[in-house]
């Protein structure tokens, strides 16, 4: 092994051991301290409120209510502190109290109802606390309550959000996509965790259940609607998906659950959080989960026949948790250190086939210091595989070798390896660095921030053009916004961010809007522009022997035609919308937008067609990455798209125990089909294959939820219309005899290119 990856792998096995021995220190020197304060949260009819936030606004400091309505917060200094007592659906309550010797008792507080979703504070459409009606952008909240209601996964309460395209990958994975352009290797949607960028480094694909977050440690998911890259760069293009975390001076306590369901699921998860000190918190979150995926194989064609996949693992395991460390610097200011990790086994799926993802692990250590005015933090991810493999690679292998004459015990231990290997192999990891300072001057507040991120992607030449040694890209983004209350009801945005690239070069991302104030509600209209950087699979993928190669330098065909090397995808959306809470009980969000995209980046197509070959990539003939041009599959840019849709949502407190959401979403397009621009895999016709939308026009969703002390339940139907998916080898169609994709036509119940093709997606969805 490279002597570079032993040191890493020593450096962060003493980031592990020195933060461990940090945690113990501080547990010797801990003594409780007796001032306090506590008190019991009631409705009107005196019943005790569980779950209910009590912050001290000016300590960073606070708790939930028990199942009782009972809480109590220690280890606090003697003074006058502002006590903010809020729960979705009820008005907010803020009380003055006077810390003496002891544990001060504030009584009983009641909440009166009154307020659903417009007083809630989000942090993710301006990179600042605002309320959610405030907010530029469409944005929707999942809350620590609805998290800890709900005993599946959480991220499949995003099924319940307008606007997300929400679907499942196996028994256990999930997947998601914001307003169209959607794949089986979507890298559109940025995640983040805590503030961090969440994305694979090499690949650019969401952490999804590899991140080392625990359930239990979620106080709220953020999902924004639209391009955000303005503020958080290259790829929240369609969204922003972003979790937020329990602080454990406001979420103190240690939580123990253990779920079992389906599919042979267990999942036992671990949180535990104390103050220490006035100075020092700790945190410590586990989780071991594991199960059985759905019982089904895919087809791989070999010399024109169908095979079911070589022995796949159906075991779903996961082994994830962080351990942090809160110093407050002062009442207003903190560090948050802490390290993350998680290790995991399953079954994925991708544009080319299925993987089966054996033990790859994630490690991410983070230094966070923020105060009222001023942000930074720097972290360190990293990613680790050796044994990951590709499916159908390996069965094609299998099946060559059971051809050849070898015996079953060799095909087997063969279909490893050979000159095509299946394995990939992983060594990859990213630095990030980021400022933020924000300030009032002259009535115009303001945010400046920059970051920097470096990609060092490593595949050890198992999947990537790496034979010189790791793939590093760096890229550097200034950002800023400003915001002026033209008057005490209207306010205008403005933000930008001047993005510069190793590859790119420079790229300019504006975002405007004005807000109007009406009521207990805001109108809204915006602009806002989104880029996708090719990711480094893009450019640099040399997969099942060069069959699969990166875009990064363009190619020449045998009849002299060229396909550009790539270039970023860019978004232009304008939206209007409204969101507000129209009467006590009701809360209102709707909105429409029309996009613009251009340079449209294509899934893995097909360039050697119509008797066609491909001569060199770049100014390199193509021998030099694969034996032979006549089958290549790689990323192109094409043409220009106009994309429209509307949603809309509705939420309404039918009692104090009881309350419904309805969403509903419309999604279309328009194609110029006389443009060959738009031939995305130049065979000379536009089709509206050509254009990857893979979204359906029409869905919705209803919910009613019920909560009464520890009795809590949800009912939800969702419908989404029949649609046709097309991305890499995957089809899901239906019938289009005229339609010819690797030489067979569009059918259902057989095979279509070299796919099994099942049919449309959309149905009801209990």
């Amino acid at each position: 092994m490279n002597n570079q990856y032993l040191i890493t792998n020593l450096i962060n096995e003493m980031y592990r051991n020195l933060l461990i021995m940090l945690i113990c220190v501080l547990s010797m020197h801990f003594t409780e301290a007796q001032n306090g304060i506590k008190g019991k949260v009631v409705d009107a009819g005196n019943v005790g409120l569980p779950g209910v936030n009590i912050t001290l606004m000016d300590r960073n400091q606070g708790t939930i209510t028990d199942d009782n309505g009972m809480f109590e917060i220690t280890g606090l200094k003697s003074g006058v502190c502002q006590v903010d007592i809020s729960f979705v659906g009820f008005k907010t309550v803020v009380r003055e109290v006077n810390v003496t010797d002891g544990v001060t008792d504030m009584g009983m507080i009641t909440l009166q109802e009154g307020v659903l979703f417009g007083d809630a504070v989000v942090v993710s459409a301006s990179r600042r606390r605002e309320k959610i009606t405030d907010a530029p952008a469409t944005i929707q909240i999942m809350t620590s309550k609805e998290i800890g209601q709900y005993a599946g996964n959480a991220g499949e309460l995003l099924a319940r959000q307008k606007g997300v395209d929400y679907f499942r990958v196996g028994a256990f994975g999930t997947g998601f996509n914001i307003r169209g352009f959607n794949s089986a290797f979507n890298t559109k949607m940025l995640q983040m965790d805590d503030g961090r960028v969440s994305n694979l480094i090499a690949t650019g694909l969401p952490f999804g259940v590899l991140s080392p977050l625990v359930k239990e440690d979620i106080e709220r998911v953020e999902v924004v609607l639209g391009p955000s890259a303005a503020l958080y760069g290259p790829n929240a293009h369609n969204g922003l998906i972003n979790t937020v975390t329990k602080d454990p001076r406001q979420f103190q306590g240690t939580t123990f659950a253990v779920t079992a369901g389906n599919y042979n699921s267990i999942s036992g998860r671990l949180r535990h959080a104390q103050v220490l000190s006035d100075k020092f918190s700790i945190k410590l979150t586990g989780e071991y989960s594991s199960g059985k995926d759905i019982n089904w194989t895919d087809s791989v064609y070999f010399l024109n026949k169908g095979y079911s996949e070589l022995n796949p693992n159906f075991d779903f395991k996961s082994m994830k948790g962080e351990a942090s460390v809160y110093y407050n610097v002062t009442k207003s200011s903190d560090i948050k250190v802490s390290y993350g990790a998680s290790k995991s086994s399953m079954l994925a799926v991708t544009n080319a086939g299925r993987n089966q993802i054996k033990d790859w692990g994630i490690g991410v250590l983070h230094v966070k210091y923020t105060s009222p005015r001023f942000f930074a933090q720097i972290y360190n991810s990293t990613s680790n595989t050796d044994s990951t493999f590709a499916i159908n690679r390996r069965t094609t292998n299998y099946l060559t070798l059971k051809l050849q004459g070898k015996t079953e015990q060799e095909a087997l231990t063969g279909s490893y390896g050979g000159a095509i290997s299946p394995i990939f192999v992983d060594k990859s990891k990213r630095i990030n660095y980021e400022g933020q300072y924000n300030n009032e001057w002259a009535g115009f507040r303001v945010i400046l921030g920059v970051q920097y991120q470096k990609d060092q992607a490593d595949s050890r030449q198992s999947y990537l053009l790496d034979k010189a040694g790791p793939i590093e890209i760096a890229q550097t983004g200034f950002y800023t916004q400003i915001e002026k209350p033209l008057t005490d009801k209207l306010k205008a945005i403005f933000a930008a961010r001047a993005d510069n690239h190793d590859l790119y070069g420079s790229n300019f991302i504006p975002k405007a809007g004005l807000t109007y104030k009406t009521g207990n509600g805001s109108w809204r209209i915006t602009y806002g522009k989104g880029i996708v950087s090719p990711t480094i699979l893009n450019l640099s993928a040399k997969l099942f022997g060069g069959i699969i190669l990166g875009n990064g330098e363009g190619f020449t065909l045998s009849d002299g035609s060229k396909i550009e090397g790539l270039k970023v995808e860019t978004i232009n959306t304008y939206e209007i919308g409204y969101k507000g809470t129209v009467s006590p009980k009701l809360y209102l969000d709707v909105n429409a937008y029309y996009n613009i995209s251009e340079n449209f980046l294509s899934p893995l197509i097909q360039i050697a067609t119509n008797g066609r070959t491909v001569t060199h990539r770049g100014t390199r003939p193509i021998t030099d990455f694969t034996a032979s041009g006549a089958s290549i599959l790689t990323y192109v840019n094409f043409g220009q798209v106009n994309t429209f849709g509307a949603d809309f949502g509705i939420s309404y407190q039918l009692s104090d125990k009881v309350s419904t959401r309805l969403n509903y979403s419309y999604f279309d397009f328009s194609l110029d089909e006389t443009d060959l621009k738009n031939d995305s895999n130049k065979d000379g016709k536009v089709l509206t294959t050509d254009l990857p939308l893979n979204t359906p026009t029409n869905k919705f969703s209803v919910a009613m939820n019920y909560a009464s002390g520890k009795l809590y339940g949800s009912i939800l139907a969702r419908y989404v219309e029949k649609y046709d998916f097309f991305s890499g080898k995957n089809v899901a169609a239906k019938d289009d005899p005229s339609l010819i994709i690797g030489g067979t036509p569009v059918l259902v119940g057989t095979r279509v290119g070299t796919a099994y093709n099942a049919g449309p997606f959309g149905r009801f969805f209990p």
